[in-house]
């Protein structure tokens, strides 16, 4: 599948859905800003895939990275990361959303699984309230958080790229 064709609308998105839940699948929610795809990405996206069998990928939108992370980001637009995203093996599909966090993903999509990544627990998930209420089992994913964008990007500025 070219990757193009896995970034879907929400209603696209919920379409293609409703064809894997017929045929049994289990879906796995996952989301981020992926602004600089690194390693801890890559390895929390394959721990999402392994709870189910399509993970879904919503992606920050600009203006929603851009209210998380601060100014001057995100790096890359937010077409760009969705491309990023959807090249990783383990992503199925890519939606861009354009809220603090992913609640009415959860209330529009109904995944069976939510997954985050290991800079969360089970009680610091922001969805968690939401998820609950759905029936959708929360998974923490991924390696220990040991990379993130900003300490690459902080880095890079000090020239240190070992």
């Amino acid at each position: 599948m070219d990757t193009r064709e896995k970034i879907l609308s929400l209603e696209q998105l919920q379409a293609r859905l409703a064809e894997h839940r017929a045929r049994g699948a289990r879906i796995v929610l996952a989301n981020g800003v992926f602004d600089l795809l690194h390693v801890g990405h890559v390895r929390y996206l394959s721990g999402a895939r392994a709870e189910g069998d399509v993970l879904v990928v919503a992606v920050n939108s600009d203006a929603s990275a851009r209210a998380l992370k601060g100014p001057g980001r995100p790096l890359l637009d937010e077409r760009a990361r969705a491309a990023l995203v959807a090249a990783v093996a383990a992503v199925d599909y890519v939606t861009v959303f354009d809220a603090p966090n992913v609640e009415f993903l959860l209330e529009a999509l109904r995944p069976d699984v939510h997954a985050k990544g290991t800079d969360y627990t089970p009680t610091t998930v922001p969805e968690r309230e939401t998820a609950r209420r759905l029936g959708i089992r929360i998974a923490i994913v991924g390696d220990p958080k040991r990379h993130s964008t900003r300490q690459l990007l902080a880095r890079l500025r000090e020239g240190n790229h070992g």
